[in-house]
């Protein structure tokens, strides 16, 4: 996946914001779009789809030299926000990592205020479109 950043748009993935959500249909793409992210961020780990452990870590070092992490989750095999406790995706939301959320929908009330909220489109040449859209999940 080839991420490049449109014209007159900010950067969104920076040291203050940490929580985002990805939403878009079934293959569009928002597992490669994590990869991508996970790899500019210098993750070593094979980076891989949490469909079905729902939590994936991964462990990259800043320009600092700090020891940080990125939390990749996904909840479409989830039911309700007590599925998602249960997972330990509350857990997640209180560390001092990156949190990318796909299918963020059950645990719209756990976000915190300042999550940032994307939106990953198929266009009819199969390319890939990211935009930041305005919270719908509450």
């Amino acid at each position: 996946m080839n991420c490049r950043k449109q014209p007159g748009s900010s950067g969104i993935i920076s040291p203050v914001n940490r929580f985002f959500t990805l939403k878009g249909p079934m293959g569009a793409g928002k597992t490669t779009l994590v990869k991508a992210l996970c790899a500019a961020k210098g993750v070593q780990d094979a980076t891989a789809s949490p469909t079905f452990s729902i939590i994936n870590e991964y462990a990259y070092t800043d320009a600092a030299g700090t020891p940080r992490r990125i939390f990749h989750l996904d909840l479409y095999r989830l039911r309700d926000e007590d599925d998602a406790i249960s997972a330990g995706v509350e857990d997640t939301l209180y560390q001092d990592a990156i949190c990318f959320v796909e299918w963020p929908e059950i645990i719209a009330h756990m976000l915190p205020p300042d999550t940032i909220h994307l939106q990953l489109e198929v266009q009819p040449d199969q390319k890939r479109v990211l935009r930041e859209i305005a919270s719908s999940l509450k």
